[in-house]
């Protein structure tokens, strides 16, 4: 919820400047962004908390994401953006841990295809992070399987706010 105050302000914000310069592309998308209705912290049970994912309509891979989480037990509230940058922008997602979709979870970033057993973990140790990513898209993450391809061995890295990162889990 603190993300979409913060959004929300910043459109308005934006909204009322007094430059009649017409909006950029990661003006309008935080705009589109903040326009999506916000989300309650409703449960699916008594330890699962709303999962909200962006990610572009024509990813195939953030729906296998989506549908593993689900698969877990986690209720998701899912929207197709088309630029979900500054979102990623907004979370603080560093640069060289991007991935296809970005998921807010109880205030934590979720970026890429983080298993659900690492937000599992995640949501019970309450780390003093800003989230956590996979970075790229690796064969065998969630969302990514390849029938006839082993999975690669892929690190979930932990970030904090200031952009440093460190190991979470390897898989």
């Amino acid at each position: 919820m603190r993300y979409f105050a913060a959004v929300a302000a910043l459109v308005l914000v934006t909204a009322c400047g007094a430059d009649a310069s017409p909006p950029t592309p990661a003006a309008e998308a935080r705009a589109e962004i903040a326009s999506l209705p916000a989300q309650a912290p409703v449960v699916a049970d008594s330890a699962a908390p709303v999962i909200t994912v962006y990610k572009s309509p024509s990813c195939g891979c953030c729906k296998g994401w989506v549908e593993h989480v689900k698969a877990a037990g986690y209720k998701v509230d899912v929207h197709d953006v088309a630029n979900v940058n500054p979102l990623k922008d907004d979370a603080g997602v560093p640069a060289d841990a991007r991935s296809c979709h970005t998921a807010i979870v109880d205030g934590y970033a979720l970026e890429g295809h983080v298993p659900a057993s690492d937000i599992a973990r995640l949501l019970k140790e309450r780390p003093a992070i800003a989230g956590l990513a996979v970075p790229g898209m690796p064969v065998g993450s969630p969302g990514m399987d390849v029938p006839g391809q082993p999975a690669d061995k892929y690190d979930v890295m932990a970030f904090k706010a200031d952009g440093s990162t460190e190991v979470y889990a390897s898989h």
